[in-house]
Parts: C-alpha cells; sequence; structure tokens
C-alpha cells in the first residue's frame, strides 16, 4: 500500500464530503441538490480524465474529491413512483455529464 496514493484519496474525499454536504444543507437536502451533485460531479470526472494524466492528481481529484462528492448513495427516494424516475434522471443525467465533459475538455486540450 502506498501511503501518498491513500493521503491523496483520504484527502480529496474530505473536501468532496464537506462540498457535497455544504451543498445539500444549503437546499436543505432537496432531491433536486442531489442530482444537481451527482450530475455537475460526473462532468468534472470526465474534464478530469480527459486531460489529467498523472497518478497522484488523478486519485486526490478523482478518486478523493469527486468520489465524496458524488456518491450515489441517496439515489432512491423512498416511493417506488418517484424513485424510478429520479433514478433513470441521474443515470442518464450522469453518462451525458462524463461525455459532455470530456468533449468540453477534449476541445481545451487541443
Amino acid at each position: 500500500m502506498d501511503l501518498d496514493e491513500v493521503a491523496a484519496v483520504a484527502a480529496g474525499g474530505v473536501i468532496g464530503a464537506l462540498a457535497r454536504y455544504a451543498i445539500s444543507t444549503a437546499w436543505s437536502g432537496s432531491h433536486e441538490a442531489t442530482l444537481l451533485i451527482n450530475v455537475s460531479g460526473c462532468f468534472l470526472i470526465g474534464v478530469l480524465y480527459t486531460l489529467v494524466d498523472r497518478k497522484i492528481p488523478r486519485l486526490f481529484l478523482g478518486t478523493g474529491m469527486l468520489g465524496g462528492y458524488t456518491t450515489f448513495s441517496t439515489a432512491s427516494v423512498g416511493a417506488l413512483d418517484a424513485g424510478l424516475p429520479y433514478l433513470a434522471a441521474t443515470l442518464f443525467g450522469a453518462i451525458l455529464a462524463v461525455w459532455a465533459g470530456s468533449a468540453t475538455a477534449g476541445v481545451i486540450k487541443r
């Protein structure tokens, strides 16, 4: 186990989790805030993995920070009729966001 890698993930995770908490608290823990957090984080993941090749920055920013920021632990809202559309919006939004982030970063990288 490489302690530099563990430290990068841990430090990034703290920052990402705090950012997620701050946004969800500011929006009173609404499901819209969770969707915004997950989709915006996926956009940033697309940007990150297109622009950054080095291992430690990827671990800090991707696995740590964005991993802590974009947890999908709140993907269900309890009721099946509300939960399924929310889950679908989260999954499709996340996939589109990663694609958009990667495409945007690809333009910047040129």
